[in-house]
């Protein structure tokens, strides 16, 4: 399996710096990052980790749900998947951590009843790539079967 890589550039202070993340091994984009609009409410066409790192759990989740459900039996003819990641103080370290991750499923699924795409979906929280890295954080999963 391949190795994907990023880039930070980073320039100045933590308050008054900033910098550009780039998406080195697709090449698809570069995007600037600075640590006060990642800890205000507005990002301003700025992203943060805490995006990134929403927009990974998010597509890992959704390929991996899409695996399970076919697993038991089903077609994923749509899902759409929402990762929250919030940041917060860390009381017991100082600095900051996350304090969590929602994962919310909305999906058509041809094949399975509502309790069948439950458990494909709590399998895939637990069993997607992300979330096992990710095991440091509480991970809460929301899921919608749409008829």
């Amino acid at each position: 399996m391949p190795t994907r890589t990023s880039r930070t550039a980073w320039n100045g202070t933590l308050e008054a710096g900033s910098g550009q993340v780039e998406l080195s091994s697709s090449k698809a984009a570069t995007f600037d990052v600075s640590f006060p609009k990642r800890a205000a409410e507005e990002a301003e066409g700025t992203t943060s980790p805490e995006e990134l790192i929403a927009a990974a759990h998010s597509a890992c989740f959704a390929m991996q749900l899409s695996a399970f459900v076919a697993e038991a039996g089903g077609t994923p003819d749509s899902l759409e998947v929402t990762a929250d990641v919030s940041l917060g103080p860390d009381s017991a370290d100082g600095g900051f951590k996350l304090t969590g991750i929602t994962l919310k499923v909305s999906g058509e699924v041809s094949g399975l009843d509502a309790d069948g795409f439950e458990q494909a979906a709590q399998k895939a929280k637990a069993g997607c790539p992300v979330s096992k890295a990710l095991t440091g954080v509480e991970i809460t999963l929301e899921t919608e079967l749409v008829s």
